[in-house]
């Protein structure tokens, strides 16, 4: 075995993560684009080329009840439904589903064998089509070949080529295993950020039940906690489990831990990314293929889309027994229920059956009362079901503006952050220079114009494109009440951009207009451009006008809420409600610069820049390092690096330090681990004493510039 770092000193920050941000990993090279290529496909054809593998491809793998439609569908949820609110990370964009962890995981057991049935559909159309795309893509073809009308589809999730290591999956060692530190006070039910899965492997909860026993009053609770951290309410969950559960039938013949090989990770070589190999003998003809040990149809027409999940799930008793695979199951009390037949001889029928977690469904007050509302009308159940999966599958895509394919609907959903059009002209160069200038002639500080515009923008997630400066949604709520964004004075600064505002839009004789969204990022600009002047450099930070401001109706409050930061580096907020699976404050850090996209020289320069500019929560001293804040000055570095100094630890959390003169021993600085860091770990402080040096400064303001461009600009997808 060859050690890392990572192995030798285990408590090492992690940095190689932010590498990802600044290295394209794609063989299509910097120049594809995707966006463009996918608008080029014949999406017709390409549903006809999938529905065709679903119905008549079984030469190597058995398909059941001859379609492959309810694979493709388990294929489909089990790729989107990793998505996840806390961090946005996950879901289907990306095509994670191929590689590890999620290609090996026990609740994709022969996933792989529904990613190669569609191996000549990717073949053919290539680059046009990635793989994140197809597998969303066959999941709704699969539902529509069996008489459900889906909402729409969106393409335009380009594919990645490594697994994605900033996502964390839990604490445990093992796969299938729950320990007390996947919870906040390690009591289960109450999951610590940024997960949404009770289990090691699973993608949601233990159909079995919490710890594999059948309560399903425990199942319900993990339910509900699950789905509303993947942003779904009880309508949306009811419609999902049954809508889902309609179709296709679990796999427990015999106990997998006997009958099944090794995931495709730990796979030979020579089988050539497939995993979990079987050898089942004559006991079930080596037709069926055991995946969760748990076995059964839910229905009596497991391809067709009827009411029969529901009415089963109702109208019967159920009582838990184990399975011939070793697991808990439920099947009905008493022999009235309607048979299936046989998934590869039809002639021998078996009985329907309902994991715990569908049972819970009916034992749970608000549950029941939604099953039983679809059951009264089953046109309701269609519409709900076909929301709910639309949002499923894109809810890590972003704005609807980039939604791509000719099956896009119409109607746009609060949960996609919507904004209005500008239907107005944007100002040119001569306005935004009257502007910058009213900007700066204002009571409005550089601190406050610099944090205003970051804690606007910074809400941005790469993940799944959320937040960032358009919308200007700083002023709504629940962002304008956030204590990072520092209430009162927040509303100082909105309320001087909106008299700005006020003013050019009411003396224009044109169609020229701003918006507060335009004006807050532009007094950022403002305020660097005057910071930079002040160090004695001339810059023009990039300005692209045609944010809009969104309204409160178009905002979701409670979807918005886990945008809320716990911490900020960039403002040396510590908060203190931060109960989650990052072991430092340091980490939290990184965390946020790779969700921001950005590179260890990004991330560094703008946290040096921002202290320099004095832009930092509650205007403490903290970190500021310079005896002329609010001048764009490399300060920071040369303080922190300086020898002639000490630093000492001044609480029992060690997260607030002070700087000593190391002959008087008198205090001159206070910091927190955010800046410690810099000087502290080694690949920090190389980057930190680049900037440090005495002919850096320069280099500084503009790698400064650069960062600070980029951050504010990260969703505009207008622009791309």
């Amino acid at each position: 075995m060859t050690w890392s770092n990572q192995d030798w000193w285990p408590n090492l920050l992690r940095l190689d993560i932010l590498d990802d941000n600044a290295t394209d990993l794609s063989p299509y090279g910097e120049d594809f684009d995707y966006a463009e290529e996918f608008q080029e496909l014949d999406l017709d054809e390409v549903k006809a080329d999938i529905e065709e593998v679903m119905t008549t491809s079984e030469d190597w793998w058995p398909a059941d009840y001859g379609h492959y439609g309810p694979l493709f569908i388990r294929m489909a949820w089990h790729s989107a439904g990793t998505y996840r609110t806390a961090d946005g990370r996950a879901g289907a964009s990306g095509g994670l589903q191929r590689l590890p962890p999620e290609s090996s995981w026990p609740d994709n057991v022969n996933l792989d064998k529904a990613r190669r049935l569609l191996q000549p559909v990717k073949q053919k159309y290539g680059h046009k089509l990635s793989w994140g795309d197809l597998i969303v893509l066959a999941g709704n073809v699969a539902l529509e070949s069996m008489g459900f009308e889906t909402f729409g589809f969106a393409g335009g999730r380009e594919d990645e080529f490594k697994s994605n290591e900033a996502i964390e999956w839990g604490p445990e060692e093992d796969w299938e295993t729950t320990s007390p530190e996947r919870f906040e006070d390690e009591e289960v039910g109450n999951l610590k950020d940024p997960l949404a899965n009770t289990v090691m492997g699973l993608i949601y909860v233990n159909p079995e039940g919490p710890y594999g026993e059948p309560d399903v009053e425990g199942s319900a609770k993990n339910i509900r906690e699950e789905f509303e951290r993947m942003a779904m309410n009880d309508e949306e969950t009811v419609a999902l489990i049954a809508g889902g559960h309609t179709f296709g039938k679990v796999h427990g013949a015999d106990d997998p831990e006997e009958h099944v090989g090794a995931e495709p990770e730990a796979a030979p070589i020579e089988e050539q990314g497939l995993g979990w190999a079987q050898e089942h003998g004559d006991k079930i003809g080596g037709l069926e293929a055991i995946t969760s040990g748990i076995e059964g149809p839910w229905t009596d027409a497991p391809t067709q889309w009827d009411m029969g999940y529901i009415n089963n799930l109702l109208e019967h008793d159920w009582t838990s027994v184990k399975g011939p695979g070793g697991a808990w199951q439920w099947e009905p009390v008493g022999d009235d229920i309607e048979e299936a037949p046989g998934p590869h001889k039809p002639e021998e029928t078996e009985q329907p059956m309902m994991l715990t977690t569908d049972v819970a469904l009916k034992h749970d007050d608000d549950y029941r009362e939604v099953l039983e509302r679809f059951q009264e009308n089953p046109d309701e159940f269609q519409e709900a079901f076909a929301k709910a999966w639309y949002k499923l599958i894109h809810r890590d895509m972003g704005p609807p503006e980039r939604l791509l394919g000719p099956e896009v609907p119409d109607e746009t959903f609060v949960w996609q952050d919507p904004l209005p059009d500008a239907d107005y002209d944007l100002v040119g160069e001569e306005e935004v220079a009257d502007l910058k200038a009213d900007i700066l002639d204002s009571d409005l500080t550089v601190s406050q114009l610099v944090k205003t515009a970051w804690a606007s923008a910074s809400t941005y997630r790469d993940s799944d494109k959320r937040g960032g400066a358009n919308g200007a949604r700083i002023r709504l709520e629940p962002q304008q009440s956030w204590e990072v964004n520092e209430p009162e004075e927040l509303e100082t600064v909105l309320s001087t951009y909106e008299d700005i505002q006020e003013d050019f839009n009411s003396s224009r004789e044109d169609d020229t207009r701003v918006s507060l969204a335009d004006l807050i990022v532009l007094g950022g600009h403002a305020a660097v451009e005057q910071a930079a002047a002040d160090a004695g450099y001339d810059v023009e930070v990039p300005f692209e006008p045609g944010r809009t401001d969104a309204t409160q109706e178009q905002t979701d409050v409670e979807s918005f809420e886990v945008l809320e930061p716990k911490v900020d580096a960039f403002r040396n907020y510590l908060g203190g409600d931060y109960d989650d699976l990052y072991d430092s404050l340091e980490e939290r850090m990184v965390d946020k610069a790779d969700l921001l996209n950005l590179t260890v020289p990004e991330m560094t320069v703008l946290l040096g820049g921002m202290r320099t500019l004095g832009a930092t929560y509650q205007d403490t001293d903290r970190g500021v390092f310079t005896d002329e804040p609010g001048t764009l000055t490399n300060d920071f570095f040369v303080t922190l690096l300086d020898m002639d100094y000490e630093w000492e630890a001044v609480d029992d959390d060690g997260e607030v330090f002070e700087l000593r003169d190391r002959d008087t021993g008198e205090p001159e600085w206070e910091a927190t681990r955010f800046d410690l860091i810099y000087g502290s770990n080694a690949r920090l402080r190389a980057v930190a004493d680049v900037y440090a040096a005495d002919d850096a400064e320069e280099k500084f303001v503009n790698d400064f510039v650069d960062a600070w461009s980029k951050v504010m600009t990260l969703d505009r997808f207008d622009l791309e």
